[in-house]
């Protein structure tokens, strides 16, 4: 099922779903676990919307296409209009935050990474980003103390914390709108912490912002 809303509070109420900003490589852990060069910048991609299904749902995978890893992130739903912003601006233009799947097909990845080529195959798919609801911003103590973890079938896959990031949340997002405009409605993914590995469809994936949001799902099968 398609995702069908974003997060509706007194200032952000109707939001529409937009494209998708992924960073890649945000924590040093997870890079060197794929054996992957740690960026000197932010390493950008974007899903479209189309991407999007409900985390809180179950959702399907195509094992045809090659092995589905799973990549937990902090999500950031943006809620007002950022261009060239300062951090300032992008502080008070953070709507929410919640859970993303960055869904990779990972051995089309790898070719792709061979050639030089752009990621969209393997990253960009239909169904490639469940997403949870979004907690209120006036939730959140500090987004760089979030502790990010992915349970699966009752083992913890993924356990790490918004400090650890290369590449903190709000100087991020200022980077991002240098080159491209952010509009309400549009979620930044801020990278995943070690741990990623392939889905099975079965699978029950329990995912949690610790103390703000907890979903449990389940990979069709």
């Amino acid at each position: 099922m398609a995702f069908q809303h974003c997060f509706t509070d007194g200032r952000s109420t109707g939001l529409c779903l937009g494209k998708i900003v992924c960073v890649g490589r945000n924590y040093a852990d997870h890079a060197k676990e794929l054996n992957n060069p740690i960026p000197t910048e932010p390493l950008l991609f974007i899903k479209p919307s189309t991407s999007a299904v409900t985390m809180e749902q179950s959702f399907a995978i195509n094992e045809q296409w090659g092995s589905v890893h799973y990549e937990t992130e902090l999500a950031i739903l943006i809620g007002e209009t950022l261009t060239h912003a300062n951090e300032a601006e992008v502080a008070s233009g953070i709507a929410g935050a919640g859970l993303a799947l960055d869904l990779t097909i990972r051995d089309v990845q790898s070719k792709l990474k061979e050639k030089g080529q752009p990621w969209e195959r393997a990253k960009a798919f239909d169904g490639s980003c469940p997403l949870s609801v979004f907690v209120p911003i006036e939730q959140i103590d500090d987004l760089q103390n979030i502790q990010i973890q992915l349970q699966i079938n009752g083992e913890m896959r993924q356990d790490g914390n918004s400090s650890m990031m290369l590449n903190k949340v709000v100087p991020l997002i200022s980077e991002i709108s240098q080159l491209f405009t952010l509009e309400p409605g549009d979620v930044v993914i801020t990278g995943t912490p070690a741990g990623v590995g392939q889905l099975s469809k079965g699978d029950q994936l329990v995912a949690s912002l610790v103390n703000l949001l907890r979903v449990e799902t389940t990979v069709e099968g």
